[in-house]
């Protein structure tokens, strides 16, 4: 009898794995895992994104904010899942970066995960607290010139990070780093003249440059953005050689089925076409671009070379 019940309770099993198998993608709710808090521009980002998806995908699409070490703790969570294409990632170019800040990288980026789509650019911006006594990034970098070590500039994400190091390296300027778990903190702590300088994105220092709190200074977009066109871009403003540039990708475990990662890429491709989501974008001052899943693996393998090189000449040591 028990070899009997043992023999029932395996093909129980394997009926049940063969219907959900039967069943069509997706057939319950997906979960992307932003890997910075709540309130920054991938968490608003994500959620524009998700919420649209839900409607092409038929299924709820849940944001899970799975914060710190740079985003390698939700990369991490989403390389360990299984590649059913149940729990993706939005990614960011801190995927590229982080493998190039550790000494042991917690992930592989190229052999850790499955593309899905290119999801598009961000803004990013150096700001400076009203009290600093400048009005453009060559006053800045002569006043720190003059102040070696006085000023304090906060880095929520490793956008910030490897941008700041850069822009030092090639100014030839020296300033302190103070490091905050998400941009939104350290941006709370530039408004209160706690730091002075931060490179951030509009989501979450817009309204404080309305407000005369913080000064724009210069954008990391290789040419103006549309929403801010008087402020210049960092080669403009006398940074020769500035390179960093600062997307978001959907991407998942590695092993995901071709036919799951092609309908994530395709409802992707046609999210982005969406005008609704365009005018949400756009308020994000985020630049929407959709691309295949050979596309992102291109361009990923390529950013890993560009952060690696970066970071080096950056000065940026493996930690």
């Amino acid at each position: 009898m028990k070899i009997l019940r043992s023999i029932a309770a395996v093909a129980v099993l394997a009926w049940t794995a063969c219907a959900q198998a039967a069943q069509p993608y997706p057939s319950r709710p997906v979960k992307i895992v932003v890997p910075f808090p709540a309130g920054t521009a991938t968490d608003t980002v994500t959620r524009v994104i998700a919420n649209a998806l839900s409607e092409s995908l038929g299924q709820p699409v849940i944001v899970e904010n799975r914060a710190g070490a740079d985003g390698a703790i939700g990369a991490v969570e989403v390389a360990r899942a299984a590649p059913d294409g149940y729990t993706l990632l939005m990614s960011t170019n801190g995927f590229c970066a982080v493998p190039a800040m550790r000494k042991s990288p917690p992930y592989h980026p190229l052999n850790d995960f499955s593309r899905i789509s290119m999801v598009g650019r961000y803004s990013f911006f150096l700001y400076v607290n009203e009290t600093v006594p400048v009005q453009t990034l060559p006053e800045l970098l002569d006043y720190a010139r003059a102040r070696p070590g006085k000023l304090n500039y906060a880095t929520g994400n490793p956008t910030g990070i490897v941008a700041m190091g850069q822009i030092l390296a090639l100014s030839k300027v020296d300033m302190v780093q103070i490091p905050y778990k998400g941009e939104p903190a350290g941006m709370a702590d530039l408004v209160a003249n706690r730091v002075q300088l931060m490179i951030g994105t509009p989501t979450t220092a817009g309204q404080y440059v309305a407000q005369g709190k913080l000064r724009m200074l210069a954008t990391t977009l290789p040419s103006r953005s549309p929403a801010y066109p008087d402020v210049p871009t960092m080669e403009e403003a006398g940074v020769r050689g500035f390179s960093v540039a600062s997307w978001a990708a959907l991407q998942g475990p590695a092993g995901m089925p071709a036919d799951i990662v092609q309908r994530l890429s395709d409802a992707m491709a046609e999210v982005l076409k969406r005008q609704d989501v365009l005018a949400q974008l756009s308020r994000q001052n985020f630049l929407p671009a959709s691309s295949t899943p050979q596309e992102l693996q291109a361009f990923i393998e390529e950013q890993l070379q560009t952060y690696a090189k970066t970071l080096k000449e950056a000065g940026v040591q493996p930690e």
